[in-house]
Order: C-alpha cells, then sequence, then structure tokens
C-alpha cells in the first residue's frame, strides 16, 4: 500500500519551500512535488527583505546573492534620485534558481521528499484525503497545498475558479557582465505606463525588467524599453534572452481555503499590487499555511478557515492601501514622482516599506493626502 502522507506541496518555490521546511520541521510527513528539475532558472528581479529571516531558524547567508544598500529612481532616465539605506538593513539579491533550491534542501534536511522534474496530472479526492496523479505514480496526503504560481492548474482544479485577481504582465531578462556591477537597485518611472522598469544587481550581471501594475489595457513596447533601458547601463539585449510572464496581484478578500486544502504565494494571488513584490509574501504564506496544517493534523477543525481570515487581516488588509496608492501613482505618475519619490522623507519611506519595517497605510495615506494638495485629480 502506498504511503500516505501528512501533507503533499505542489511546487517548490518559496510558498511551497516555506511550507515544506516549517511542515517537516513540526515532525510533520511532507511530499514536495515540483515538474521541473531543481535547481531550476527563474525569472525574477530577486529582491528579499531581511525580515524573511525572523520566520525560520537557519541562516540564508548562502542563498543570498548580493547585498544592496542604495536604492536609485530616475523619471524618463533623467531627474536621478539616490537613498542610502542608512539604519536599515540592505536588501538581498538573490537568484531563484539558488534560493529556491535552498530553501527546498533545508527542508530535506528536516524530513521532506522531494520528487521534482514530476508534473501533477490530476487531483480527486479519496476517503480521507488528496489523490495527486503524476505520470508515475499517484500519491496519497491528507492535506495538499497549491504553490504552483500564477499559471498552476491546482487553484482551478480545488474549485476556485471564481478568484478575485489581477494579471500583471512582465518581461525580464538576465544579462551576465566581466565586471562586478555596482550593488545598487535601480527603479525607472517614465519610460512605461502603469508601471515601472527595474535593474536589480547580481554578483556577475544586471537583472533587468519591465512590467506593468494596474490599469490601462494599451499595448507597450515592453522589449524596445527594456532594450533602451539596458542601454543606460551599457548593456545590450540582442543575445540576451528574454522571458514574459504575468503575475497574480492581490486584488480583493478571497477565500484561500478548501476542503484539507491552501493555497499559498502566487497561487494565493499575493504579489503586491504596487511593487510587485512577491518572495516576502511568499515565504509567509508558506509559513502560516505550515502553521495552520499542523493544527489541523492535531485535530483543530477552524484552522484552516483561520489560516484565510490570518492573510486576509495581516496582508490583504495592507494591500488594500497598496492599491490604493498603486491606482493614483500609475495614473499621475510623473506628478508623483516629484511630489513623492523626489522628496528625500518620501524615498525613505520606499526604502522602509521594502524592508519590511513600515506598512502601506501610513505611506498611502500620506502619499495620497499630498498628490490632493497639488492636483485636483
Amino acid at each position: 500500500m502506498a504511503v500516505k502522507y501528512d501533507v503533499i506541496i505542489v511546487g517548490a518555490g518559496p510558498g511551497g519551500g516555506s511550507a515544506a521546511y516549517h511542515l517537516a520541521k513540526r515532525g510533520r510527513s511532507v511530499l514536495v512535488l515540483e515538474q521541473a528539475k531543481l535547481p531550476r532558472y527563474k525569472p525574477c528581479g530577486g529582491g528579499v527583505s531581511p525580515q524573511v529571516q525572523a520566520w525560520f531558524d537557519f541562516d540564508f547567508a548562502p542563498a543570498i546573492d548580493c547585498v544592496s544598500r542604495e536604492i536609485h529612481y530616475t523619471w524618463k532616465l533623467g531627474e536621478p534620485v539616490a537613498v542610502a539605506l542608512t539604519g536599515l538593513e540592505p536588501i538581498w539579491l538573490v537568484r531563484r534558481d539558488v534560493f529556491d533550491h535552498f530553501l527546498v534542501q533545508q527542508a530535506q534536511a528536516q524530513g521532506a521528499e522531494l520528487y521534482d522534474g514530476t508534473a501533477v496530472t490530476g487531483i480527486h479526492w479519496q476517503g480521507d484525503g488528496w489523490q495527486v496523479q503524476t505520470g508515475a505514480e499517484p500519491y496519497q496526503a491528507h492535506y495538499l497545498i497549491a504553490a504552483d504560481g500564477a499559471k498552476g492548474k491546482l487553484p482551478g482544479w480545488l474549485g476556485f475558479r471564481e478568484r478575485k485577481r489581477r494579471l500583471a504582465g512582465a518581461l525580464e531578462a538576465e544579462a551576465p557582465l566581466s565586471e562586478v556591477p555596482p550593488a545598487k537597485i535601480c527603479f525607472e518611472f517614465g519610460l512605461v505606463k502603469n508601471g515601472y522598469i527595474w535593474n536589480f544587481p547580481k554578483r556577475d550581471g544586471f537583472s533587468l525588467g519591465v512590467g506593468t501594475f494596474c490599469g490601462g489595457g494599451e499595448t507597450q513596447d515592453f522589449r524596445q524599453m527594456l532594450t533602451t533601458y539596458a542601454a543606460h547601463f551599457g548593456v545590450d539585449l540582442a543575445h540576451t534572452r528574454q522571458y514574459g510572464h504575468p503575475l497574480c496581484l492581490w486584488d480583493a478578500p478571497q477565500a484561500l481555503h478548501t476542503q484539507n486544502a491552501l493555497l499559498v504565494g502566487e497561487a494565493a494571488c499575493v504579489v503586491d499590487p504596487f511593487t510587485a513584490e512577491g518572495i516576502r509574501p511568499s515565504l509567509w504564506t508558506g509559513w502560516q499555511a505550515a502553521l495552520a496544517l499542523d493544527q489541523a493534523l492535531a485535530g483543530n477543525p477552524g484552522a484552516l478557515e483561520r489560516y484565510t481570515e490570518t492573510v486576509q487581516n495581516t496582508w490583504g488588509n495592507d494591500m488594500v492601501w497598496a492599491q490604493r496608492l498603486a491606482q493614483v501613482f500609475y495614473r499621475l505618475p510623473g506628478l508623483a514622482y516629484r511630489v513623492g519619490v523626489k522628496r528625500p522623507a518620501a524615498t525613505r519611506k520606499f526604502a522602509e516599506l521594502f524592508t519590511g519595517k513600515t506598512h502601506y497605510q501610513e505611506i498611502a495615506q500620506l502619499a495620497l493626502r499630498r498628490l490632493r494638495q497639488v492636483s485636483p485629480v
């Protein structure tokens, strides 16, 4: 008879790896199924707040590619603003193939099992748990975590077809360099509508990307924008592979639980609708899902419902303010840049937000009040 796990996790990204680690740490039997062979490349700027270290009892240092103590902004490649993270923790820059695999390896060290290169082809309820079908053989578990990202099939198979979410688009490229680039994070707000362009340094190159995060259905030439921006740093993208992908932005309160199953990470649409930050909320939802399932396995009947409530009350309520700020900022980007980004106090607050030291409500209320003072909109 096949082994029945306490929990099967589909997807080995930050959400799935975090859940696997915390469940295995608590002595639960865990199987992680990942369709790609690990380590696998994942297009991502790779900025992570050191705040996440507090949620784990191992050192992330081996998975950090470099750190940044500066954030730079431009408007149409001019009007530069530089912010030093003095008094704040530096921002980690990671490569997702290394970071995600490292996290899963920590889970394996606690007893979790990993079957990578294993695509899930279907699920169905059987007896008192889930049977998960793959191309090889089926696996069984009392509980299931869907951590298969923005394009994953599991949420739909679980019945989450009516989820409220907003899909954003992004195009990213990795540009290798012969010399170590300056460890500064750069954002450009004037070349793209309803979003921004970014350049996140890595130890041996740049992670460049462009994305739109709210409103506007107009067609934009992302490739040309990214090429123009890359040239600003002396980078030629002509022979660099570029990756387009969707982002599932948080949009509204919604259930993240169903019968013996939870959604985490981008499958739960927890990407920040203003900055498109996704690694930190994915790690956090994975941790919270593990706590909830550990309680459910111990006989707590309301644990899964409380997971949804926790995510909504802790993350979702703050994202309401993030969404409000995004709607105003990206509708009036030039004005927002002049009265917001270019002000030292405002850029300092943004840095605090990215490093997890403050919340959107405080920033959004200040920003919206100031924008109303200088604009009739």
